[in-house]
């Protein structure tokens, strides 16, 4: 009994904030519907400074319009201002996100999106309540009901989204043998530096910054954070950049290293599957 004094008012909390949320994302009242997300047009790019920190993004201006009202806004990205902008260039379009009739609260987003329907926390608490539920059958039934009842939807879903997920592998490795190839160089290299404030250590983040210009003229500046052995000592370092050739903000340094890692990523879900559905069996045969 002592386990249920716990687990049901869990159960219990958590199922009603998930019906919460879901009744409102029914009457179109969550943050995420009560969005704006309009379209933003970077017109201008700095190159960041060699040493600065990376935390704050490249330095853009942006043009939007506000649907509701059509009036025209130019800003920067000056401050926290939503995502980190990490690849830019004169023309890209980006998401601007801002609360309805407020266009001057606005964040930025480095994708255009149709925005949802603000169903994650909802979810979150459902998934919660549920292992509470689990949790009550395992103590109650023994460990094969823990096998089965949370084994048995991850393999369901894995087993779900595993076709897809191989299709987008294959998606992937046509993209990266269909990338055009272009000279790049360093121009800078980004630091930031934190310390631990129990034990006083200090870790460096180093993020190199490099330009390339498209085969259609399009001057590119972006951050860099995979590729190079060396980063701290990368500034000045001529490299070869591949690009998707719809979308300059895909680039690699290493597309054979590239292709590699998502082969791997593969394995290790086709694995995972496998794992997860055996261990759910198992439960189902110690019934």
């Amino acid at each position: 009994m002592g386990w249920h004094v716990y687990l049901v008012p869990w159960c219990g909390v958590f199922g009603a904030v998930a019906l919460v949320g879901y009744g409102r994302s029914l009457a179109g009242t969550t943050r995420a519907q009560r969005t704006v997300r309009a379209k933003g047009r970077i017109e201008r790019v700095d190159e960041p400074r060699h040493g600065s920190s990376p935390n704050d993004g490249i330095s853009v201006v942006v043009s939007f319009q506000d649907p509701a009202t059509g009036q025209e806004f130019t800003v920067t990205n000056d401050g926290e201002r939503g995502e980190r902008i990490s690849v830019a260039w004169t023309g890209r379009e980006i998401g601007v996100h801002y609360p309805r009739g407020r266009p001057h609260a606005f964040r930025f987003a480095n994708r255009l999106s149709e925005g949802g329907r603000g169903l994650g926390r909802p979810t979150f608490a459902l998934f919660l309540a549920y292992a509470g539920l689990v949790a009550v059958a395992a103590i109650d039934r023994g460990w094969p009901w823990a096998l089965l009842g949370f084994c048995g939807p991850w393999a369901l879903s894995g087993a779900y989204h595993l076709p897809g997920n191989i299709r987008d592998r294959n998606r992937r490795i046509d993209v990266l043998a269909a990338m055009a190839a272009v000279p790049g160089r360093v121009v800078a290299v980004l630091k930031s530096v934190t310390v631990d404030s129990d034990d006083g250590h200090t870790s460096t983040h180093l993020v190199p910054v490099l330009t390339f210009t498209t085969l259609d003229g399009r001057a590119v500046t972006a951050y860099c954070e995979t590729g190079l052995p060396d980063p701290a000592g990368a500034r000045g370092l001529d490299v070869t950049v591949h690009y998707a050739v719809d979308d300059p903000a895909d680039f690699v340094l290493d597309v054979d290293a590239e292709r590699r890692s998502w082969k791997r990523d593969m394995a290790v879900n086709v694995v995972g599957v496998l794992i997860v559905a055996t261990a759910a069996v198992m439960g189902v045969v110690a019934l």
